[in-house]
């Protein structure tokens, strides 16, 4: 399909998106957001749907008509996403945002008639032409144009292909940490400090290198992909707010991977509402700090060495006010001894998936922190220095959606390419096809529109929408590819023994952490109804 029948399709769309801001504002006069949350919500989808189409947009235009399949790839995506936003947009399973939920009905079929050759036409044809080249072996673009991008992309690559995908699956079976042998091949490469500066030994790249690595580390095991966010996190943490002192301490023990942090955020029974956290640090009298308080679902709680933990310092300043960033080192727990620092004990939480790095309720009575541990030294803007790394944290979030996402494509394409039923291999289906196809193209979207959001962030401005809708789509996109995966395979996927089981297992918390899919929803209709783009 040309690109100019896909530009006017986009700029109806993109008309439609206009119609249903001015519809949200227009309620939003006499009711609140929160009164007003499914429609604002709905919206969301609808600003996220268009930002991949965009997205989409300038992936085709880059690439040109090299590669025949992306203009069938660009098609269909276009066709039903725009069908979508007419008829109805999934955001949840029970849940599906419709025009008329918004007064829409009017812009709807203005949308509806302007792509009807688009939208409206018989795509199975389409369909069967991506699957039959994935059954060839063929994939659409992915170069970014960049040989630096392009080869630190095949370097990560082939280490997920020799070190990561022989072994996950045993590991998540027995549930095991990531070897240290692996994690150590990993600081190697130079997977903890990818955006630390080189002045402190790490490799001062931007947002989109750390997407293409965490993507690529993904798709081998999601806990290979998730072990750098923490030191992504701590880095930025330090990087942003740290003193000199604390730079030059900790980042490039954190970029070598000798110092593997973990964040300590979450208190049971607080979720989102960080606001309300109640665990406290205050000095003593030598200056140290002394924490008292619970700590829930801290990743790689055991094997690490620094926590980057936030806590109540002033207790009569209610609210986020009240709250300061610690940086606190603790031993590294063995199996024998996950906890041996002095007052600090844990417990693990066994779940699903997400596995190799293990997930812990911790508790904390009198445990002693350095009286430098505080974040540049400024009590009172612990939340602050946070909200700062959410954008980099939930644009990494989506490229280990996108890892996700593609492994499970993967693996239901050489099941559907090796089982065989009535005499031949079920990918010759066409429901087993479609599946295929429209995983892709969904693929496509979601990685497309996290790369938008990196290079937004890669700007150096503000990026929380961009950010908000990346995880939004790529986390839904997991789910789904790996559900639809998981349904190729049959009764044969609901087995322990076969990967895509934990695949479905580790794209299901994709939804839920950094921020669940409602949070996202939320922040993106907030901020694109006060005007903010």
């Amino acid at each position: 399909m040309d690109t100019d029948t896909l530009s006017r399709a986009l700029a109806a769309a993109q008309a439609f998106r206009a119609a249903a801001l001015a519809a949200l504002r227009h309620r939003l006069e006499a009711r609140t957001i929160d009164e007003e949350q499914r429609a604002a919500h709905g919206f969301a989808w609808v600003a996220t749907s268009v930002a991949a189409l965009e997205a989409l947009q300038e992936w085709r235009i880059s690439n040109g008509d090299a590669n025949p399949m992306d203009g069938t790839i660009a098609r269909l995506a276009f066709a039903e996403t725009i069908a979508q936003l007419v008829g109805g947009l999934p955001m949840g399973q029970n849940e599906i945002f419709r025009p008329a939920d918004l007064g829409l009905g009017a812009a709807a079929a203005k949308l509806r008639e302007a792509c009807a050759g688009l939208s409206d036409g018989d795509h199975a044809a389409a369909r069967a032409e991506v699957a039959q080249a994935l059954v060839q072996g063929q994939w659409p673009s992915e170069s970014f144009h960049d040989s630096s991008l392009d080869a630190i992309r095949d370097q990560f690559r082939r280490f997920t292909e020799a070190q990561i995908l022989p072994h996950a699956h045993k590991w998540h079976l027995a549930n095991d940490l990531i070897p240290d042998a692996t994690v150590r091949a990993m600081a190697d490469l130079g997977t903890f400090g990818v955006c630390i500066p080189e002045a402190f030994g790490g490799l001062g790249l931007g947002k989109l290198v750390m997407c293409l690595v965490t993507e690529e580390l993904s798709r081998g095991w999601i806990g290979a992909g998730s072990l750098g966010t923490r030191s992504e996190i701590a880095g930025e943490l330090i990087v942003l707010g740290g003193t000199e002192a604390q730079k030059a301490h900790w980042l490039p023990r954190i970029a070598s991977g000798e110092v593997l942090p973990t964040a300590v955020f979450t208190e049971p029974d607080v979720g989102s509402d960080l606001g309300s956290l109640a665990t406290r640090a205050v000095r003593n009298a030598r200056g140290e700090w002394v924490i008292t308080g619970a700590k829930t679902w801290i990743t790689h709680a055991s094997r690490s060495d620094l926590m980057t933990l936030l806590a109540r310092t002033l207790p009569d300043t209610r609210g986020y006010a009240g709250l300061s960033m610690l940086l606190v080192p603790k031993p590294r727990g063995t199996e024998t001894a996950p906890f041996p620092a002095e007052g600090m004990e844990g417990s693990e939480i066994q779940v699903l998936g997400y596995r190799g790095m293990r997930e812990y309720a911790l508790s904390f009575d009198g445990m002693r922190a350095p009286a430098d541990a505080l974040l540049g030294g400024e009590e009172g803007q612990g939340f602050k220095q946070l909200m700062r790394t959410f954008e980099g944290a939930r644009i990494q979030t989506a490229a280990r959606a996108v890892g996700v996402a593609r492994r499970a494509l993967e693996l239901g394409l050489d099941y559907a390419l090796n089982r065989k039923q009535f005499g031949k291999a079920i990918v010759h289906f066409p429901r087993v096809a479609d599946k295929l196809a429209m995983s892709l193209v969904d693929l496509v979207l979601a990685r497309e529109l996290t790369y938008a959001a990196a290079r937004a962030k890669d700007s150096h401005r503000r990026c929380d929408i961009e950010a908000g809708m990346a995880k939004l789509l790529a986390a839904r996109t997991a789910w789904s590819n790996a559900d639809a995966a998981l349904q190729i395979h049959g009764g044969n996927g609901y087995a322990l023994e076969f990967e895509i089981s934990r695949v479905l297992c580790d794209a299901r918390i994709l939804n839920i952490f950094e921020g669940a899919a409602e949070i996202q929803a939320q922040v993106i209709a907030k901020g694109l109804a006060s005007g903010r783009n």
